[in-house]
């Protein structure tokens, strides 16, 4: 898919500090529509405080940030959340056990955690069975969010993401936690998002290549909370850049099917020292 024109985030001289500690920035960074990123680094990197700052969610310290055409700070950002779809372990762990995904998915129409303040159309909730129907947990609409396994509350998150038809779409580390058959499961599903039309714009936190969708455009590398790299995936995800992000050598692959996949590039030294360690 293509990149247009319309900026969907801007973000200019943003930084974020706590406690006397800078986690991001000084960064640019601007997704415009129809891109599709892969944000990547190692941990304490700033790639889950730069999605909070696109989402709305957390204000920075320093600079100026416009998501959808409007600047923070001088609109409602509720009015705003509702065109943002985000899905994260944050906002899981805050979400009431006890609901069922159907509940938890119908209430994003009111940018609610819970159902029980707002009156919700059928519209609403076939809207909400076919998205998870979509995401592959159709069947459990009616279980208990709280008995559901990692991929699947993941998978009932991404849903509920989707279910005001954002025009940005945040997802933090959606495949956190899920197994080889889960993860690759769910990187076919995202992989199918993103050849749509909808979401405008889509923004993916990952530490690891190899769930990046097919599809995926752009990447942003971040190390120490600083871009290494940033701009069209086959330019900005290398070799080169992963290496300087994750502060290693590393061999970086990509198959016929445009999946990735990444490596130390000393593991053969390091098989050979390991098989000399055996032998002493």
């Amino acid at each position: 898919m293509g990149s247009g024109h319309v900026a969907i985030v801007r973000l200019a001289g943003v930084s974020v500090r706590r406690a006397g500690a800078t986690l991001v920035g000084p960064l640019d960074w601007t997704v415009h529509e129809g891109e599709r990123w892969a944000i990547l680094g190692p941990n304490g990197s700033g790639k889950t405080t730069l999605l909070q700052v696109a989402s709305t969610r957390l204000w920075p310290s320093s600079g100026t940030v416009e998501v959808l055409g409007e600047r923070l700070g001088s609109t409602d950002a509720r009015d705003l959340r509702r065109r943002v779809g985000d899905a994260s372990p944050a906002l899981a762990a805050v979400m009431d056990g006890r609901l069922t995904p159907l509940e938890l998915v119908v209430t994003a129409r009111e940018a609610a955690l819970a159902p029980w303040w707002h009156a919700f159309s059928e519209a609403d909730r076939t809207l909400a069975r076919a998205l998870l129907e979509r995401l592959g947990v159709g069947a459990l609409a009616e279980r208990s969010f709280g008995t559901l396994s990692t991929g699947e509350r993941q998978r009932v998150q991404i849903a509920r993401a989707l279910l005001p038809d954002p025009d940005l779409l945040l997802l933090d580390e959606p495949a956190a936690g899920l197994d080889l058959g889960g993860r690759e499961d769910l990187v076919a599903t995202l992989g199918s998002l993103a050849a749509d039309a909808r979401p405008a714009a889509i923004a993916l936190v990952t530490h690891h290549v190899e769930e990046i969708p097919p599809g995926t455009t752009h990447a942003l590398l971040l190390r120490s909370g600083q871009v290494v790299a940033a701009g069209p995936i086959a330019t900005s995800l290398t070799s080169g850049t992963l290496s300087v992000a994750f502060g290693q050598p590393i061999r970086l692959e990509v198959g016929d099917d445009g999946r990735y996949q990444a490596r130390a590039a000393a593991d053969a030294g390091r098989a050979a020292d390991r098989g000399r360690t055996v032998a002493s």
